[in-house]
């Protein structure tokens, strides 16, 4: 086996010479009168095998140069569970202008409810909005979630444009069969900070943005009304009140949608609205007319109208419900019109006010479009990248692009936002911006560590916005917020290792003291919140529910509120750990202490006769005993299973180890874990006693072979995950992209190293996928060079470290802080000897 892509290139290169030579030397040996037509011949085939070649090995070699974004496919993680959205938008921008695709089945499960199946015609077809399989569009909306679970969130204000008369009620059209327009995957381009679809009704769509506003490009078919919905009400969860006013002497929509219902359907905690939209639309051409609906009723002339969807009974929006407007534009001038479209969460005049600085009048949809490009190349160039196949390419600046899509900006252009507590606050030096959107338990495992490796200065603004939230909620750290609300999604408390995170990785312009203050006594002192069961399991209001049972008992018991009590446990133990973390760097020594101790309460709910074969982590009862146990049974856990769980230590797996009865154990375990009966790799669908790549619980797990001295395998896993389950095509991303946490994992992968622990900076290592990687960073680059780097040459046989060679299989912190080169020798054969020694693996921590 070929051990790297020079040598390919090379011998293509030679064989295409020397299949050449053969060609002339056949000419040379015809007939005469044949020699002059089988030269002419073979010269045109040689020209066509040097071509080819060259194709190729660009293919194969082309890095981006200065134009990374041009290698981003947005349309991967479409599919698949993916939930990703396809549509334009800027790094952590704002604006997110996508398309929203109704269900084309009325009757579907809904995802986080097994076995669940309703009527909800009127829902998106996916959480992003769209769904690649789904054929139809029923709106452009301006703003989305990246790779949800639930049933999605935002998608306000989705503009539609339609040719035709306007009959009946959009209300009625949930399916979006009268108003909607099918189109077809050959007539759609989606691009970084650009998207474009020729729609069946004859309209072709074309979206840019910038921060907090959208340029909108609808070129109309000649000779027919051409209509432009506003579908203010239509939010993807619903809405409780929304507004339009047309104003056809400015050429203006505006209005604003009241909105929020994640996951509402799960319980009644969060069927309630927490934010409200604003927004105002300039068009670059006349109102030839206007119309409103309110529910099942059109007012054709009218221009104001007001009203929401409601939830309904059960947190789906109701058939014949909701209101919006529409305006037939004049194209008789030219069949192309223009919209420029601001948005804001404080008020529709901050609204225009970031409209004007961001997209003022006269500016071109091509200037927007090219300005996006230019920021998204700015973002992605920090981290450049040669060799690879050309789909590794796209893969992995796909992934960094859904890397930087996951948090939102929250502020307006003079600093302002809505709070938590419903009021406007305005962002103080040193923070420059407010950000939104906080899948904490998702995002504290590397997505935060990616995004404040690569902006430090934007990931300590991230985290002052966390603050900033709990300050404005009595204090409370809420585990999934959206935009100005609390969701309390998922479980533990993952805003002490998302602090700790973003600290240990270089983001430091925030209150760092105040913010250990609060997860402190956040931590010791239970609330009413803590205590109460409202919203469990799913939904548990409190920060750190059962506080008082973990303060007692030393572990969450059957019982508690709580999601799954094992799970929870786990969680809180890895909370506490970053709490001691920060404990240590405010200097805080007997309460780094104190919560490293109480991060070994993991080792309470660790049953060593769980089955035969050993010990697991699993529910325990407040007596103290065991209730029946399947370690292939998700119950007591969260999207996973026992096996899956009980690896979940990550700051002290030799801990762990041991528990299992040592390291001989530890690895028949996992290797069982990873690998079937016949020596074949599990990492994703194959059952509850095995590695399931594809969602959060286990995505750490193959890193501990290095814990264990088998690197080879950590490497071998690794790479057959990325060589397998993503893939440059829709459905090449693994589960819900979780507001870019996957696509972190991805990332740090193929670069070759992974944040292990959580709230510290030591970096595991694998193996890197690409021959070079050149991480530019204000406080020292990273630069990972790798010699025999290929697809299927993942193994490393040798190691510097700033030109030392080493054993090593992690970095200390102090790497990440000052930035250093690494460089690999890797190879298609496993060295079962580089790493394996004792001193070898990185650490872990207990008292």
């Amino acid at each position: 086996m070929v051990s790297s892509l020079e040598p390919i290139h090379y011998n293509a290169t030679r064989a295409c010479g020397e299949f050449s030579a053969q060609i002339l030397l056949g000419a040379m040996m015809h007939k005469p009168e044949w020699s002059s037509w089988w030269i002419r011949v073979s010269a045109g085939l040689v020209v066509l095998l040097w071509v080819g070649t060259a194709i190729a090995w660009a293919q194969a070699n082309d890095n981006g140069g200065d134009d990374p974004a041009a290698l981003v496919n947005p349309l991967i993680g479409t599919t698949n569970g993916g939930n990703d959205y396809p549509g334009a938008t800027l790094p952590l921008g704002m604006l997110a202008w996508s398309p929203e695709e109704p269900r084309t089945h009325p009757r579907q499960q809904v995802q986080g409810v097994p076995g669940s199946m309703r009527d909800d015609r009127g829902r998106p077809a996916a959480p992003g909005g769209y769904e690649y399989s789904a054929n139809r569009i029923s709106g452009f909306s301006l703003t989305h979630l990246m790779g949800t679970g639930c049933a999605g969130a935002s998608g306000d204000i989705p503009f539609m444009p339609y040719v035709g008369e306007v009959t009946s009620s959009p209300a009625d059209d949930a399916s979006a069969e009268i108003y909607g327009s099918a189109f077809i995957h050959d007539n759609e381009t989606a691009q970084a900070g650009y998207y474009k679809v020729k729609l069946e009704n004859g309209v072709t769509t074309e979206l840019t943005a910038t921060l907090r506003t959208g340029y909108g490009r609808f070129d109309y078919p000649a000779g027919k009304p051409a209509v432009m919905f506003v579908r203010t009400a239509y939010s993807e969860t619903g809405s409780t009140d929304a507004y339009v006013k047309i104003d056809p002497s400015t050429q203006t929509v505006s209005g604003s949608v009241t909105s929020g219902n994640f996951c509402g359907y799960i319980g009644t905690v969060n069927r309630r609205s927490y934010y409200t939209l604003y927004f105002v639309a300039h068009f670059d051409v006349p109102f030839l007319s206007t119309g409103t609906w309110q529910d099942s009723a059109i007012r054709p002339g009218t221009k104001e109208a007001r009203g929401g969807t409601t939830y309904g009974a059960k947190g789906f929006v109701p058939p014949g419900k909701g209101s919006g407007g529409w305006v037939v534009l004049d194209t008789s001038k030219s069949p192309s019109i223009g919209v420029r479209v601001g948005i804001s969460y404080v008020s529709e005049d901050n609204a225009e006010a970031n409209l004007r600085a961001e997209i003022p009048a006269g500016t071109t949809f091509e200037a927007v479009r090219q300005k996006a490009h230019a920021a998204w190349n700015d973002a992605l160039s920090r981290v450049e990248i040669e060799g690879g196949m050309h789909d590794e390419q796209v893969v992995f600046y796909t992934a960094l692009y859904h890397t930087l899509m996951g948090e939102n900006l929250y502020s307006d252009v003079d600093g302002r936002y809505m709070g938590m507590d419903g009021k406007v606050h305005t962002v103080t030096a040193p923070q420059k911006a407010q950000y939104s959107t906080f899948s904490g338990w998702d995002v504290y495992r590397s997505q935060l560590q990616l995004l404040t490796l690569l902006e430090p200065d934007v990931a300590g603004d991230f985290a002052q916005s966390l603050l900033n939230q709990a300050n404005q909620n009595g204090g409370e750290w809420d585990r999934w917020t959206h935009n100005s609300g609390i969701t309390h999604v998922m479980n533990g408390d993952p805003a002490a290792p998302a602090i700790a995170d973003i600290l240990a990785f270089g983001g430091k312009n925030f209150g760092a003291k105040a913010a250990y203050k609060s997860l402190l006594q956040a931590a010791t002192v239970p609330t009413a919140h803590d205590l109460s069961k409202e919203g469990c399991a799913v939904e548990c209001v409190g920060q750190r529910p059962s506080l008082d049972q973990w303060l007692k008992l030393h572990y969450i018991p059957v019982g508690a509120s709580a999601w799954g009590p094992a799970a929870d446990t786990l969680e809180d133990a890895a909370a506490d750990f970053a709490v001691s973390e920060l404990a240590r760097r405010m200097g805080d020594n007997a309460m780094r202490k104190q919560f490293l101790e109480r991060a070994q309460y993991w080792k309470n709910i660790f049953n060593p006769q769980a089955t035969p074969e050993g010990g697991y982590i699993q529910n325990r009862n407040a007596d103290g005993t065991w209730p029946k146990f399947d370690p292939a049974s998700g119950s007591g856990f969260v999207e996973g299973s026992a096996a899956q769980y009980v690896w979940m230590v990550p700051f002290n797996e030799k801990g762990l180890f041991t528990m299992m009865g040592g390291m001989e154990k530890a690895s028949q375990r996992l290797n069982a874990f990873f690998y079937n009966p016949d020596g074949s790799l599990a990492v994703t669908a194959s059952g509850g006693l095995h590695a399931e790549l594809n969602n959060e619980p286990s995505i750490e797990t193959p890193w501990l072979f290095d814990f264990l001295g088998q690197p080879w395998k950590t490497q071998e896993a690794v790479r057959r995950v990325l060589n397998t389950i993503w893939t440059n095509s829709p459905k090449g991303m693994p589960g819900n992209d979780d507001l870019g946490e996957m696509s972190s994992w991805y990332v740090w992968s193929a670069i070759g190293m992974y944040p292990e622990i959580p709230g510290r900076a030591e970096l595991v290592l694998g193996s890197p996928l690409f021959t070079m990687v050149h991480i530019h960073r204000r406080e020292g680059d990273i630069t990972v060079k790798a010699h025999g780097a290929a697809t299927n040459s993942p193994y490393v046989q040798n190691l510097k470290v700033n030109g030392k060679i080493t054993t090593k299989t992690w970095l200390p912190d102090n790497f990440v802080e000052h930035g250093g080169t690494l460089e690999f020798e890797l190879s298609a054969t496993p060295d079962r000897h580089w790493g394996t020694g004792a001193e070898d693996a990185p650490p872990s921590f207990e008292p």
